[in-house]
């Protein structure tokens, strides 16, 4: 990539209940200075935990209950303290939707606030704290450029026919369609395969399961997406760790008509209180779950249903692409849980994936046996790294 200089580029990702963070100064390499994340946001106490470039903590507190918007000023006002504010030449956000408008990396304009406003109904749990921390910085750093950068838009050239529901063709033109979701992790770690010189990329089959507590798959080819788990909302496909995933549209007619629920109470409801959490009724962490499923049926049936589902979306991916050459495990469980993915690939021979459990044990980059016709990988993944790739190639065109 072509650098005309280095840049400080600030990588913000706001989740319902976290904003992560990271600066990165982009230059002729990709340096961290560092990263972290405020937790538990809008819960009794938060942890505000910052590590440098090298993993060691620079700041590692609790803080009283805040808000999106608390989370912001408590950051910016250490970032200052240390000097660091003055550095910053450009924010990147992740922002969860960009509706069908934006499918690339954006300057964000008053007219681009305007039109997130207006996509709040398709992202109601990410998309109003996304738009408060953007105008937070703006009153506080006005002269700041700030780039959103799109978590749909890895996604938006899935042919038509994957994009589609079964419902009345009206809908679709009022965009009521499958967006998909995890577009930044998805990203990287396609440029990463593609800068391993991975054997013709674009000409491979691949399945990339991006399994945290927010859970995904989707299915790449020629280096594209041409499918994925999550639809509408982030709140679809397979089960994670509060959210229902997938639902039969009759129960939540069953929600409403024969419990009262309110729309309300609904999407607190499969967003909050469902997946892991639900089924289990202890933890949503899976690695809770797995040390408790021996002596707890409950814990035992969340881990199983998880890796059912995901096993069961895989195999419509593989069916999609009409051939497997690779699948890569991600995101926290994904990366860091042999035990799921060793039950996630059980029995699926047939489709040409075998694990070497040595490999897939102690967690190796490549965890397929020596027969397998599928090449199984585990990969790290850095959104906020994405984040500020994006940012910088936005201010760059802009002649900054």
């Amino acid at each position: 990539m072509n650098r005309k200089k280095a840049h400080c580029i600030l990588s913000l990702n706001s989740g319902s209940s976290s904003l992560k963070f990271a600066l990165y100064c982009m230059g002729s390499d990709e340096k961290l200075l560092f990263s972290g994340i405020i937790s538990d946001i809008n819960l009794t106490t938060n942890n505000f935990l910052v590590k440098d470039g090298n993993g060691q903590a620079l700041v590692n507190r609790s803080l009283n209950k805040l808000d999106h918007q608390d989370c912001i000023k408590e950051l910016f006002d250490w970032l200052e303290s240390q000097g660091h504010l003055k550095q910053i030449d450009a924010i990147g956000h992740r922002i969860v939707h960009g509706g069908s408008k934006y499918t690339q990396p954006h300057l964000i304009t008053s007219d681009l606030i305007s039109d997130l406003d207006e996509f709040v109904m398709f992202a109601p749990e990410h998309l109003p704290q996304e738009i408060k921390v953007i105008k937070t910085i703006g009153k506080r750093c006005p002269n700041l450029k700030q780039i959103a950068c799109f978590d749909t838009a890895f996604h938006h050239n899935m042919p038509r026919i994957a994009r589609l529901y079964a419902l009345p063709r009206s809908f679709y033109n009022e965009g009521a369609i499958r967006y998909g979701f995890h577009g930044l992790s998805y990203e990287y770690i396609t440029e990463k395969l593609k800068s391993e010189n991975y054997n013709e990329f674009e000409k491979k089959r691949i399945i990339i399961a991006h399994l945290g507590n927010g859970a995904s798959m989707a299915a790449v080819k020629d280096g594209k997406s041409v499918d994925t788990t999550m639809g509408f909302s982030p709140t679809g496909g397979m089960m994670m760790g509060t959210r229902s995933g997938d639902l039969d549209p009759g129960i939540l007619l069953y929600l409403i008509n024969e419990k009262s629920l309110s729309p309300s109470q609904i999407s607190q409801m499969v967003n909050h209180r469902s997946g892991l959490l639900g089924v289990s009724e202890i933890s949503s962490n899976m690695r809770v779950l797995l040390e408790k499923e021996i002596d707890n049926h409950h814990a035992a049936e969340a881990v199983e249903l998880f890796c059912y589902q995901a096993k069961k979306y895989l195999g419509s991916l593989v069916a999609v692409l009409g051939k497997l050459d690779m699948l890569i495990f991600t995101g926290g469980i994904g990366e860091n849980s042999p035990s799921v993915r060793q039950r996630i690939c059980k029995d699926m021979s047939f489709l040409g994936i075998k694990l070497d459990s040595i490999c897939n044990n102690s967690n190796a980059s490549v965890i397929s046996s020596y027969d397998s016709l599928v090449i199984v990988r585990v990969m790290k993944t850095n959104e906020e790294l994405m984040i500020a790739r994006h940012t910088l190639r936005c201010v760059q065109e802009m002649g900054n």
